[in-house]
């Protein structure tokens, strides 16, 4: 299969998804005509990707690139991070980014109010 992107995110995204235990099988995909600035061309193509994963039941519908490979290579690394977090909860990637994220912001708080008072 190719999405039109680096060997390297190829094979990242594919060991990503058998780690998960997602199969090409168990996806469902449509291609839906795009919508929003791009024009005739927009209008005229189906690049906008639909992803429903049958066992689940999560679904994901992805337009970020112009081309439909693109459009299926974000919208299978999106089905991942959902999975991830469904499966993992806040020890998944995102929500250990969102931890961190949470952390500095406190750090940073703490620090105002400290250097601001004394």
């Amino acid at each position: 299969m190719n999405f039109g992107v680096t060997d390297k995110k190829q094979e990242e995204l594919e060991a990503r998804m058998v780690g998960l235990g997602l199969r090409e099988a168990d996806i469902e995909e449509k291609y839906v005509r795009s919508a929003g600035p791009g024009g005739q061309k927009v209008n005229k193509t189906a690049s906008c990707v639909y992803l429903k994963h049958v066992k689940s039941g999560l679904e994901v519908k992805m337009q970020r690139g112009r081309t439909q490979g693109l459009n299926r290579y974000y919208a299978r690394k999106r089905l991942c991070e959902m999975l991830e977090d469904a499966k993992f909860g806040s020890k998944s990637p995102a929500g250990l980014k969102a931890e961190k994220i949470r952390k500095q912001k406190q750090r940073r708080k703490r620090r105002r109010r400290r250097d601001g008072d004394g």
